[in-house]
């Protein structure tokens, strides 16, 4: 891991949980970090929720995706992010995994597509 990857990951993992993705959406999920998610869902509940809003996969612990978003709506973030809450998201690229999704934002590396990507 990187001295930014470093930095990065004691800042964001103690307070929004990051899993160090390498693809950070925490901007569009209200600041809740989708890969939370049992399933490492990145586009929304798995249709597995439990009635009274918990994780069919760990009831003990609430639905991320239905907690990103109410928390998109919540949290005091500038307007055009919470419209990106239903934009559909590019499968995992588990390559990035343990890397800084700063740096790869800056560098693009977050924005390539796996080949067949035909998605947005």
């Amino acid at each position: 891991m990187g001295p930014v990857a470093l930095i990065e990951h004691a800042l964001k993992r103690p307070v929004f949980g990051c899993q160090m993705c390498g693809q950070c959406v925490l901007h569009d999920t209200g600041m809740t970090c989708p890969m939370n998610c049992p399933k490492t869902l990145r586009n929304g509940p798995c249709g597995g929720v439990r009635e009274d809003g918990r994780c069919e996969v760990k009831p003990e612990m609430e639905c991320v995706w239905l907690k990103a978003e109410r928390r998109s709506r919540t949290v005091p973030l500038p307007g055009s992010w919470r419209e990106h809450f239903h934009n559909l998201r590019p499968p995992v690229d588990n390559r990035l995994e343990g890397t800084s999704s700063w740096v790869n934002l800056v560098t693009g590396r977050d924005r390539q597509r796996p080949s067949g990507w035909r998605g947005a």
